[in-house]
């Protein structure tokens, strides 16, 4: 499609765990700019963890829009914004749209387990699962939405709208609330993914006596959720009345920025956390996984989601690779890995740092290293934290294949497919092969497209044309007995120490 004259040009913003990032593209996907702005997370209490909306999330965009426009008369050229962000989130705001709290946010925050427990008591776990097509988890956004209605009444009261840090970020932009599909069904369990829309069926459970136009408006995310306002002009750089559109979680961003389009796509994104999205025919719900809409009309998804991954190696650099550079640690840490068997000599390491999503969906897991000897070192670890989450990667594609998923295609993204010893280790331990375009920048590369689809200027199928072939990783099926054996050690060790770890954290 043609673009407006002279608007040829795309932004995509994303805020993920411990950055954010903006990319400037042109009209052929290609990358005339980006920039990217590091943060951090707040852990107040053992299970909570939060970020700042304002001085987080939406001073991240600021600055990256304005490092992005910086050069004189590019706000005039771009055609259309899009934004993601971690999700799915909780913030409250009040009638103004002002938060009233930190957001809250995904699955790695575990806060909610006892209002879980609650609305299954009280509906009925297998009643919520065939109305939602999906488990409780700690990913879901309503039993956090009891969680705040009980422990801050101060905040409940005042909350006139509940959104998620990718609809606040088109709030901020726009001024409209809408929240996307996908992200949508996550508020479970007031969607229904049967009418693709709001229900009240279990609304008290979980929102008291609060009707449900405290949620935003439901769209898809490559539709315009509105345009830019004369204040978000001013605070950020853009020109007024520029387009934006619905946008989504960051997973699904990244999912469309390497090209899973097609079913049977499956992309699987290396960041803090790991997270899988499958394209589907149809939907193949399962207790232990989640089913909710894709990107655009019709589509489905079948997702998935490891708790710890990308943030543990971060961990690992922090406490015990102090002598370095970050970047240099990595690539120490990298080929000192490199350079050992499979197996790490001897450990086997539960990447259980922040509880587990799926497929065991235990927020009370933690972190195991089995097998430590005074010959081990510090590289040593540092494999096996790698094997670790490989065996992760494995237990949620088994979990997918076990309901019927067809799998044809695996695409990896994120932070960890720089260098090759992890998608490597991945791939022999699940006997799989991984493409890695050439572009693997993420999200905001996804939500560029998405803008370009809700401003008119680009179609579905110039996704091919954006993406393009890169680097292959096949497995080594040499290494397949081995892999398999430890990958059965790794399965047993989680059932043997659940009881104890349990304990330790201090529920029984």
């Amino acid at each position: 499609m043609s673009a407006e004259t002279g608007r040829d040009l795309l932004i995509g913003v994303d805020v993920g765990t411990y950055s954010s990032k903006g990319v400037l593209v042109d009209l052929s996907g290609a990358i005339r700019r980006q920039h990217t702005v590091p943060h951090g997370i707040d852990m107040p209490h053992h299970g909570h963890v939060e970020q700042d909306a304002d001085l987080v999330w939406w001073a991240d965009v600021q600055a990256i829009l304005r490092e992005l426009l910086s050069e004189p008369g590019t706000a005039g050229r771009v055609a259309g914004v899009a934004c993601s962000a971690i999700g799915p989130t909780l913030l409250p705001l009040d009638g103004a749209g002002t938060p009233l709290r930190p957001g809250i946010l995904y699955g790695i925050d575990t806060r909610a387990q006892a209002q879980i427990e609650a609305l299954e008591a009280e509906i009925g776990a297998d009643a919520i699962f065939a109305h939602s097509h999906m488990a409780l988890t700690s990913q879901a956004i309503g039993p956090k939405m009891r969680w705040l209605r009980e422990h801050e009444p101060e905040v409940w009261t005042r909350t006139a709208m509940l959104t998620t840090a990718s609809s606040y970020l088109t709030f901020r932009l726009t001024g409209e609330h809408v929240i996307d599909h996908h992200t949508g069904a996550h508020t479970m369990p007031l969607y229904d993914p049967r009418t693709r829309s709001w229900t009240d069926r279990y609304a008290a459970a979980v929102l008291g006596d609060r009707r449900l136009d405290v949620l935003p408006r439901l769209a898809w995310s490559d539709e315009v959720a509105g345009h830019v306002t004369a204040q978000a002009a001013a605070e950020t750089g853009l020109r007024e009345g520029t387009p934006v559109a619905v946008g989504t979680v960051d997973a699904l961003a990244e999912g469309l920025s390497v090209g899973a389009l097609q079913p049977g796509d499956l992309m699987v994104m290396y960041g803090s956390s790991t997270f899988f999205i499958l394209v589907q025919d149809a939907p193949t719900p399962d207790p232990r996984v989640w089913s909710v809409g894709g990107a655009f009309p019709g589509q489905v998804n079948l997702a998935a989601g490891m708790g710890t991954t990308g943030s543990l190696t971060r961990w690992f650099v922090d406490e015990f690779a102090q002598e370095h550079e970050t970047a240099a640690a990595y690539d120490t840490l990298f080929a000192g890995a490199a350079a050992l068997a499979p197996g790490a000599d001897g450990l086997l390491l539960l990447p259980y740092f922040s509880g587990e999503r799926t497929p065991i969906n235990d927020p009370r897991a933690r972190g195991v290293i089995a097998g430590l000897t005074l010959s081990h070192t510090r590289e040593h670890l540092f494999r096996a934290a790698l094997e670790g989450v490989g065996y992760g990667v494995r237990h949620n594609l088994e979990a997918f294949r076990d309901l019927g998923a067809d799998i044809r295609r695996v695409v990896a993204v994120g932070g960890g497919t720089r260098g090759h010893t992890w998608l490597q280790i991945v791939s022999d331990i699940c006997g799989l092969a991984q493409e890695v375009p050439q572009v693997t920048v993420g999200a905001s590369y996804g939500d560029a497209f998405l803008a370009g689809l809700a401003a008119g200027v680009l179609e579905r199928d110039d996704l091919n044309t954006w993406v393009r072939p890169g680097e292959r990783v096949e497995p080594n099926g040499a290494l397949k007995p081995e892999y398999d054996r430890l990958y059965s050690l790794y399965r047993e060790l989680y059932t043997q120490t659940r009881d104890t770890v349990h304990a330790l954290g201090g529920v029984g």
